[in-house]
C-alpha cells in the first residue's frame, strides 16, 4: 500500500516514524475531563440504568450492553457517573489495556473499576478508538502498571501519555476507512466463529447418536427406560457406574510432611479438560505409602471433575510418569471387560447433554460426589460393539477437531491482522488518504 513521503522519527521506538504533518499531544491536554467509577453495595435490579463494567468491554473497543446489569439510582447520581457517546472508559486493574468506546445513546452509568474520560470536540473519538485500542498504545499503558499481584493503573498515567494526530479531516478519513476494513475482518471472524459452533455441535450429536444408539440403523430397538436417552439397542444392556468400574475420589491437599511422606505431582480440578488433561500446571503435595497406591493414576482412567463444570471428564494417558489426584477429581478405572474410551464419550453425552448438572449436590458451588456418581446409569453394549463405536468416534472426532483447528487458526491470523492494520494506520505507516469506501457503507 501506498506510503507517505515524508516522515520523521519520533524517537519511540513501538512507533517509530510519523508522517511530518502528524504531531503529539498529551491526553490531558486533549480531554475535557475524567472521573472513577460508580460504587455500591446495592443488589442489581430488573430494570433502570445499565451499569458497565469491566467484562462489558471488548479487545476492539466496543461496549457491549448485553450482559450490563441494571441498577436503580437517582438523578444526581446519573448525571455525575453517565457515559455519553463518544466517551472511553478505560479498566484502572485487571485487563488494563481494553478500552470501551461508547457509540450509541443507551443509558448507562460505569463501576468503581473503571475510569471514564472525555475528549475535546476537536478531535475525532472514532480515530481515538482505533488509536488507544492500537497495538503500540496499549503496549505503552502496560508499562505504567503499578502494584504486585493485583496490578493497576492510575488516571494521571493515562492522562500523561501521548496520542499522535493527524488533522481533522485525516482524523476522519482513517477511521471510516478502518471501520470498513475491520468490519470485513470482523464479518470473517464472526463466520468462522459460528462454524466452530456448528462443527462443535455435530461433535456432539455424532457422539451421543453412537454411544446411545450404535452405529447399525436396522438394530431392534427397547426402550431404555431413562427419559432423556430414549431407545437403545435390544441387546444393550444398562449398567450402574459402580458395577462397570472403581471409583476413587482424590486426596485432600496436604502441604506438610507427617512423617515418612513423599512429595508428588498430583491433578486437580484445573487440569481437567474435555478428553484430555492439561499438565502445563501441575502442583504437588505430601502422601503416605498408603496414599501413594490409592490415588495413583493409571493408564486409561478416567478423571472426572468432583466441581465447577462437574463431570467434565478426560482420560490419562500417562503423560506424566507418575500422578496423583486430589479430592476434587474423582478416578473411574473401568473395568477390564469395558472400553474406557467408549465410556469417555459416554461421559461426554451425559455431560454436554446437561445430565450431571442436573443431579449434582449445590449449595453455592456444583459437587457431583462419589455417592452421586457411582449410582449414574450407564449403555452397556458389548464388548465388540464398544471397540467399534470408540473407533469410529476416534475417526469421526479428529476429522472434525482439525476442521475446529483451521478455523480457529485462521481466526487467530485474521486478528493478527487487524491488529497489525490498525497500528500502521494510525501511526501513519500506511497512507489511506486517497482509498475509497463503497458509498453503500459510508451511508450506513
Amino acid at each position: 500500500m501506498k506510503k507517505y513521503q515524508e516522515i520523521k522519527d519520533t524517537k519511540t521506538p513501538l512507533i517509530g516514524s510519523i508522517p511530518l504533518p502528524w504531531r503529539f499531544m498529551i491526553i490531558r491536554r486533549a480531554i475535557t475531563g475524567h472521573k472513577q467509577g460508580f460504587y455500591s453495595t446495592d443488589d442489581y435490579s430488573d430494570k433502570g440504568i445499565k451499569l458497565l463494567r469491566i467484562s462489558d468491554l471488548s479487545e476492539t473497543g466496543n461496549i457491549s450492553y448485553e450482559n450490563a446489569p441494571y441498577v436503580n439510582i437517582n438523578e444526581d447520581t446519573y448525571k455525575a457517573y453517565e457515559v455519553r457517546k463518544g466517551d472511553f472508559l478505560f479498566p484502572r486493574t485487571g485487563s488494563i489495556g481494553l478500552i470501551g468506546y461508547k457509540e450509541i445513546e443507551t443509558p448507562s452509568v460505569f463501576a468503581s473499576y473503571l475510569i471514564r474520560f472525555r475528549f475535546k470536540k476537536s478531535i475525532s473519538t472514532n480515530f481515538l478508538k482505533y488509536y488507544l485500542t492500537s497495538y503500540p498504545f496499549k503496549q505503552e499503558l502496560l508499562s505504567d502498571l503499578h502494584g504486585g499481584v493485583n496490578q493497576n493503573i492510575h488516571a494521571e498515567n493515562i492522562k500523561n501519555r501521548n496520542i499522535i494526530l493527524p488533522s481533522f479531516e485525516e482524523q476522519t478519513q482513517i477511521a471510516k476507512y478502518l471501520d470498513y476494513n475491520t468490519s470485513l475482518i470482523n464479518k470473517l471472524i464472526e463466520k468462522n466463529e459460528k462454524l466452530i459452533e456448528l462443527l462443535e455441535e455435530q461433535r456432539s450429536a455424532i457422539i451421543s447418536q453412537a454411544v446411545t444408539k450404535g452405529l447399525n440403523p436396522d438394530v431392534k430397538m427397547k426402550d431404555s427406560g431413562i427419559e432423556w436417552i430414549g431407545e437403545i439397542p435390544e441387546h444393550w444392556k444398562i449398567k450402574a457406574l459402580k458395577h462397570i468400574s472403581e471409583i476413587t475420589l482424590g486426596k485432600m491437599l496436604a502441604n506438610e510432611d507427617k512423617g515418612g511422606y513423599q512429595i508428588k505431582p498430583y491433578l486437580r480440578g484445573a487440569n481437567i479438560n474435555w478428553e484430555k488433561v492439561n499438565v502445563d500446571d501441575v502442583k504437588e503435595m505430601w502422601l503416605s505409602d498408603n496414599e501413594l497406591k490409592q490415588y495413583r493414576l493409571k493408564e486409561n482412567d478416567l478423571l472426572v471433575s468432583e466441581g465447577g463444570e462437574a463431570g467434565r471428564t478426560c482420560i490419562w494417558k500417562s503423560e506424566l510418569d507418575e500422578c496423583y489426584i486430589q479430592n476434587s477429581v474423582h478416578k473411574v478405572t473401568i473395568n477390564s471387560k469395558c472400553n474406557p474410551t467408549y465410556y469417555l464419550y459416554h461421559f461426554q453425552t451425559y455431560g454436554k447433554g446437561g445430565y450431571f448438572n442436573a443431579i449434582v449436590n449445590r449449595v453455592s458451588i456444583a459437587h457431583l460426589t462419589r455417592e452421586k456418581l457411582k449410582e449414574v446409569k450407564f449403555l452397556y453394549p458389548p464388548a465388540e460393539a464398544q471397540n467399534t463405536i470408540t473407533n469410529y468416534l476416534d475417526y469421526k472426532t479428529t476429522q472434525i477437531d482439525k476442521l475446529i483447528e483451521e478455523k480457529r487458526k485462521t481466526n487467530e491470523y485474521l486478528k493478527e491482522y487487524r491488529t497489525t492494520l490498525i497500528s500502521n494506520v494510525v501511526t501513519g505507516k500506511i497512507d489511506v488518504r486517497d482509498e475509497k469506501i463503497p458509498e453503500s457503507f459510508t451511508q450506513q
